[in-house]
Formats: structure tokens, C-alpha cells, sequence
């Protein structure tokens, strides 16, 4: 495995925790249920599970960088929205 691919999925877990922290914010807010909270956790969570596996093993080196910079992004503009 390329060293690259682990430095690109070690800053998208860096970035994605946060993200999820703020994503369940975001639903205790709109909703006022645990149910939901916890439902967007989950979701989140397991999607950005999918992007570091597919990071890791298949996806091109563009791509790649891209996702890192979109979720780095959004997790730096809802910091600072909140």
C-alpha cells in the first residue's frame, strides 16, 4: 500500500470525526430526538468507514485528494458557521 494512501485516509479520519461530532449537533438541534441523533451519527459515520476503505485500496490519486480537501472543507466552514 502507497504511503500516500495512508497520510490521504489518516487526514480523512483527522476530518471526519469532527464532522460527525457536528453532523449529530446539527440533528439534536433540528429534531430534539436521540433517535435521530444517533441515526446521523451512524450514517455519517459509516459513509466516511466506506470512503477510507475505497481510499485505501482503489480509488486514483485525484480523487482521492479531492475527498480529503471536500470533507476538510466542510468540517472548517460548519466550525465556523456554528
Amino acid at each position: 500500500m502507497e504511503t500516500w494512501r495512508i497520510v490521504a485516509t489518516v487526514l480523512l479520519a483527522a476530518a471526519g470525526l469532527p464532522l460527525v461530532l457536528v453532523v449529530m449537533a446539527k440533528a439534536r438541534d433540528r429534531t430534539k430526538s436521540s433517535g435521530q441523533v444517533a441515526l446521523a451519527g451512524v450514517v455519517t459515520l459509516t459513509v466516511l468507514a466506506i470512503l477510507a476503505v475505497v481510499m485505501l485500496t482503489v480509488l486514483p490519486g485525484v480523487a482521492t485528494w479531492i475527498i480529503v480537501a471536500v470533507v476538510a472543507t466542510a468540517v472548517s466552514v460548519m466550525m465556523l458557521a456554528s
